[in-house]
């Protein structure tokens, strides 16, 4: 008999990002039309490449919080625009990296672009990418701005070489692993939410705290990616489920169960993890040892936790929609696992 991995349900259960829509529409208008343009060159696989990836159907929730935090602050340039666009060219520039370095067949549903023209090319066309994003940031010419984002293009750089070091590694701390994600994660979070606020010319507390809500929006995002690939589906994850046990990555869940363990129990994951036994009968196995010892659910309390820093850090910012606005988001990404 196959697990079931009860998530529960929670008020978030209606939770939605439509006022985020709503709100942004026009302006990501324009963010296609611009993404579309700079996705183009007369090497003929690099559009090839890029428009396989940029119209799988991701929500592009991190260009929307850019827009959304700009017009929070009544900016009404167009330089917001092109913030965006770069926030999502460095977005799918980490996915086509990530793909290869994980040996990924699925992404939202599609084979990976690694799967078509193989990794040289997802590697190239992601660089390419990154090139673009940089280009347009500095079209827009806000130094402040182009810091944020180039300093969050490193970290997350950063991120990816620190999780390698801890792949298939169980000695991995929870406190190792959450700074794995706020490199590899959250620091892109956090630069498109504060890069709004920069050209809007907001205060220094204003831009702290969008970057607040960017940074613990990330961890929570990443957190319940984490819970969705034991408990959820691929349609909710955008990749297969189990896709992290299979490729051996010690996520949240798993540091857990392992630490929790009985000697023989930790054994398995030994097995599992280090030795790559990690067949269908081994995932159902992991499943259970988290049912067991609650792994994902306490998982999902730290997103939980993570996402309250995230909605306390906006509350000081003055009552309107776009900040009830990015405040759904919060309920919305933790509503993945109701």
């Amino acid at each position: 008999m196959s697990v079931v991995v009860n998530i529960g349900s929670t008020r978030e259960d209606t939770a939605s990002i439509d006022a985020l829509l709503d709100i942004t529409r026009a302006d990501m208008a324009k963010v296609n039309e611009l993404i579309l343009a700079k996705a183009g060159s007369n090497v003929e696989m690099i559009p090839q490449i890029a428009n396989h990836l940029i119209s799988s159907g991701g929500k592009r929730l991190r260009p929307m919080m850019t827009l959304a935090a700009a017009q929070m602050f009544g900016y009404s340039g167009d330089g917001h625009v092109k913030l965006a666009m770069a926030v999502e060219f460095m977005h799918t520039a980490t996915l086509l990296h990530d793909d290869v370095v994980d040996e990924s067949a699925l992404r939202r549903g599609k084979s990976t672009a690694r799967m078509i023209w193989g990794n040289q090319a997802s590697v190239l066309v992601g660089d390419y990418l990154l090139g673009q994003a940089f280009r347009v940031m500095v079209d827009v010419g806000s130094l402040d701005a182009l810091d944020v984002l180039s300093s969050a293009a490193s970290v997350i750089a950063e991120g990816e070489v620190m999780q390698l070091g801890v792949a298939k590694n169980l000695e991995t701390t929870e406190d190792d692993y959450l700074a794995v994600i706020k490199a590899k994660t959250a620091a892109l979070f956090s630069a498109a939410a504060e890069v709004g606020p920069i050209i809007a010319g907001a205060s220094k507390s204003e831009r702290a705290a969008l970057r607040s809500y960017g940074v613990n929006l990330g961890l929570a995002f990443q957190l319940v990616d984490d819970a969705l690939d034991y408990g959820g589906n691929a349609k909710d994850l955008g990749k297969n489920v189990g896709d992290d046990f299979r490729e051996g990555k010690v996520t949240l869940p798993v540091i857990l169960s392992f630490r929790r363990g009985t000697p023989d129990e930790r054994a398995f994951w030994k097995s599992a993890i280090e030795n790559a036994e990690s067949d269908d009968a081994a995932l159902e196995k992991a499943r259970g040892l988290m049912v067991k010892y609650g792994a994902i659910n306490d998982t999902i309390a730290r997103a939980r936790h993570f996402g309250a820093i995230a909605r306390d850090a906006l509350a000081p910012l003055p009552d309107s929609g776009h900040k009830h606005a990015l405040v759904d988001v919060i309920d919305f990404c933790i509503s993945r696992v109701s």
